[in-house]
This record gives C-alpha cells, sequence and structure tokens, in this order.
C-alpha cells in the first residue's frame, strides 16, 4: 500500500508551519509518528483559538 502524495505533501506542509521543522526531518518520520504529530498540533491550535 502507497501513502497518496498529496496527502504526504498536506502533512509536511501543516508540520513546517507549526514547528518550523525542515522537510528532511519530517519525511523521515515513521507514518504513525507524523500522523500523531498532526493529530497533536491541531489539538494545540484548537485549543489555543479564541
Amino acid at each position: 500500500m502507497t501513502y497518496a502524495a498529496d496527502v504526504l505533501q498536506e502533512e509536511a506542509a501543516y508540520l513546517a508551519y507549526h514547528l518550523h521543522w525542515d522537510l528532511d526531518s519530517i519525511l523521515d518520520l515513521e507514518h504513525a509518528d507524523r500522523q500523531a504529530y498532526v493529530r497533536r498540533v491541531a489539538n494545540l491550535v484548537q485549543e489555543s483559538a479564541p
């Protein structure tokens, strides 16, 4: 099974934007770890919204 390139790009852009990580660091993450970071960041963003 392959992971859709557009989804991978969205996750990478999201993490790069919020965490200021470089692309290589993001792409080095295991799929499950990258998704976990996306969820954690999304929760933090949602909690900090007015």
